[in-house]
């Protein structure tokens, strides 16, 4: 089934990442085409050229029933192409470096997800683990959360309780994002070595049967007087310790 993603920058992504098929081409009338159709518009326009995308200017009312948020412009496409694990394991073998993975246990914001899949790519991440059922999933609202992001991860839908245990067969160490008091803080827990980070869902953290089979639990100290960070906070700052943990890349692609 095709779905319509809006906004410049998801727009703009979809269509220089390649990933997807690509049927069409909504764009805002304006009375200056000339001065609307600069910047980011003209960007996009040049990509629908090279791929032959059909473009069609339409009265903004239309584009206002595709989604909030659309600043002119959408575009129809087919669905996010999920991978199978296998796929993602391959792919952190072609890259050579330590496995950089990240399990999301039942998150169910969109927004939140859109925001951990946008600090997942800008770190590096080499794929994402959802589960099966009571997820959030790559839907338009989550593309654009991430402001295109999600269109350069690798992302599968898998049975995570099995998953962690084939990634474990692997060498991956899956360390799990949780107060308690098994929990370790950032210095005494060693990021710098292949691994799965598991973020929990915003209300309950992460389901038992997942947090069991976690190799190390890590936790943030707080000092101010809130007592927790949202899923999306806390999990894309323990994203970046990951990644300082690993010198921020110092092999450069």
């Amino acid at each position: 089934m095709r779905e319509w993603i809006v906004g410049r920058q998801p727009v703009y992504e979809i269509l220089r990442s390649g990933r997807r098929q690509v049927y069409r081409l909504l764009i805002a009338q304006s009375k200056d085409i000339e001065e609307a159709e600069k910047g980011r518009i003209a960007d996009i326009l040049a990509f629908c050229t090279k791929r032959k995308v059909e473009v069609e200017r339409v009265q903004r009312d239309r584009l206002d029933g595709l989604g909030s948020g659309h600043q002119g412009v959408a575009i129809q496409t087919d669905p996010y192409p999920y991978l199978d694990l296998i796929d993602i394991l391959d792919h952190v073998e072609e890259r050579g470096d330590p496995a950089f993975l990240l399990i999301l246990d039942v998150l169910q914001d969109p927004q939140n997800l859109g925001t951990l899949l946008r600090t997942a790519e800008a770190v590096g991440v080499h794929g994402v683990l959802l589960p099966l059922r009571r997820t959030a999933t790559i839907t338009p609202a989550v593309v654009s959360a991430s402001s295109g992001a999600s269109e350069y991860l690798s992302i599968t839908q898998c049975n995570l309780a099995q998953a962690i245990e084939t990634l474990k067969k692997e060498g991956i160490w899956v360390i799990g994002l949780d107060a308690g008091k098994d929990a370790q803080p950032p210095e005494r827990v060693n990021l710098n070595l292949p691994l799965a980070l598991v973020v929990g869902s915003e209300g309950q953290g992460m389901r038992s049967l997942v947090r069991q089979r976690c190799d190390l639990v890590l936790r943030l100290p707080m000092r101010g007087k809130i007592a927790s960070l949202n899923a999306a906070t806390a999990g894309s700052v323990s994203l970046y310790l990951a990644w300082q943990a690993r010198e921020y890349g110092r092999k450069q692609d």
